[in-house]
């Protein structure tokens, strides 16, 4: 299946590239590899993903970039314009998709992806029969293996997970999961109306424990149109993007223990 590959920035731009004195934080260097060289390294030895497109960064950081004029290089990817947040961008990209769904989604600083990871979860998504899948990595693996890593924590009645930046468009519905994110996204700073589109209920429930994981799923797959299903992913690193200093100095002491 093709892949999008995020590397737009968010607006407001990356803590961590400027930190590193760079243009894009795709762009940092992870044991001595950028972000986005280990992400296309992966997909490039997955056995479930084949060429797609790559959101981002801007053109003139595209024109500019060794790095990226060298990922291009084959034709495998093509280069897309970043739109205005991570959600738009899934969008536009997809609208620009030859090829109907299946498409794995991921992000441009996900540097400890594996090609194991990324099959895995696209296999075990693909035998589902929901629109869009979401892959989650439970926190208790997480804590055990970088017990002092600060990570955001879903929880559920039944368990706490971490994301994984791994989604699966599985089917043309699957685009509705992603407008409905970016609806909800425009009442950032309008809480109460971000509350209605999820449904105050459901939010009530979620923010005191009271709903499952597959129970949340639903209320908002019914909010959205579609079928939402998830897959755990076992493998701790899954967890952790390099989007921080902190983030980074983890990234490089796994890599450099391998």
């Amino acid at each position: 299946m093709p892949a999008i590959v995020l590397a737009g920035e968010r607006p407001g731009g990356n803590a961590l590239a400027r930190h590193f004195g760079l243009t894009s934080g795709v762009l940092v260097e992870v044991a001595g590899r950028a972000c986005i060289r280990w992400v296309m390294d992966t997909l490039d030895a997955s056995r479930t993903v084949h060429g797609g497109l790559i959101c981002g960064p801007d053109e003139a950081i595209r024109e500019t970039s060794p790095v990226l004029s060298e990922i291009l290089a084959d034709g495998t990817f093509t280069w897309l314009a970043p739109a205005g947040g991570p959600t738009e961008s899934a969008l536009a990209a997809l609208a620009r998709m030859t090829e109907s769904p299946p498409v794995l989604l991921t992000a441009a600083d996900h540097a400890l992806l594996t090609p194991e990871i990324v099959d895995n979860f696209c296999n075990l998504a693909l035998l589902s029969d929901a629109d869009f899948v979401i892959g989650l990595v439970p926190y208790a693996r997480v804590r055990e293996a970088y017990p002092d890593s600060k990570r955001t924590i879903l929880r559920f009645a039944d368990g706490a997970y971490c994301g994984s930046n791994l989604f699966m468009v599985r089917t043309g519905s699957g685009a509705r999961l992603l407008e409905f994110w970016r609806t909800i996204a425009r009442y950032r700073k309008t809480p109460w109306r971000m509350a209605g589109e999820i449904g105050m209920g459901t939010l009530i429930r979620y923010l005191s424990r009271r709903l499952t994981l597959t129970d949340t799923l639903e209320r908002i797959g019914s909010r959205a149109g579609c079928r939402l299903s998830h897959v755990e992913i076992l493998s701790a690193r899954a967890a952790v993007d390099v989007d921080s200093v902190a983030d980074h100095a983890l990234a490089e002491q796994i890599l450099g223990a391998c």
